[in-house]
């Protein structure tokens, strides 16, 4: 594969090509840059159980370990670009401390919808519906916020596993479209056409009824 493959980032490219002959600080340089982008990923697919208990910098830490000894072999022929390789050797790592953390009920399913059964652990309804609308809150807006998040969650749980795992990807994640289309398969048509109908659905939830709910949409 040429360049391409791995970035079309001229900054990039120059760290990953450092990176490749070995110069650790090359190598930070490329990692760090995308160390928000993973916290992000993170933040998202962490089991809510371990909210607390697991620091994601742990998990970049022990990513980027693997990253160090397998960069070669992925220089060598790589299948992917270099940012949605790394994000799926981090996810990996997610998805271990899950099992660690939790064996057989790495996912207790309840009343939350998973968005997507691939090498990474699934974001839930719940998670997505907790970032829309944030922590912040005044004890008269609880209530009506506590409703909010019900009605999202029932929102996201009737929408196609596609839709929502593009949602989350997109959304929260912030990959670009053309990622996102990379990851799941798709074309990137079909990925900007399920966002803007998942965005549109979503919207008029968080402008609607009850009222006082205006401007939570992020």
């Amino acid at each position: 594969m040429d360049a391409s493959s791995i970035s079309q980032d001229p900054g990039e490219l120059e760290l990953i090509r450092r990176a490749g002959e070995g110069d650790a600080a090359g190598l930070e340089g490329l990692l760090e840059r995308y160390r928000p982008r993973l916290r992000r990923m993170i933040k998202l697919r962490l089991d809510r159980r371990l909210q607390g208990r697991v620091d994601p910098s742990d998990v970049i830490q022990e990513a980027y370990l693997d990253v160090s000894r397998k960069l070669a072999e992925y220089l060598g022929d790589p299948p992917m670009p270099f940012f949605l390789w790394l994000r799926l050797v981090t996810g990996r790592k997610l998805a271990l401390v899950h099992r660690q953390h939790l064996g057989v009920q790495a996912r207790d399913a309840g009343r939350e919808v998973s968005l997507h059964r691939g090498p990474l652990p699934e974001a839930t309804s719940a998670a997505l519906a907790a970032q829309l609308i944030g922590r912040r809150t005044t004890p008269s807006q609880a209530a009506a916020r506590a409703e909010l998040r019900i009605r999202l969650e029932e929102a996201l749980n009737s929408m196609g596993e596609l839709d929502r795992e593009v949602l989350a990807l997109r959304h929260f994640e912030h990959l670009t479209n053309a990622e996102t289309a990379r990851v799941l398969g798709i074309s990137e048509t079909a990925a900007c056409n399920r966002y803007v109908r998942a965005l549109e659905r979503l919207k008029k939830i968080l402008t609607g009824p009850p009222g006082g709910q205006q401007g939570v949409w992020p």
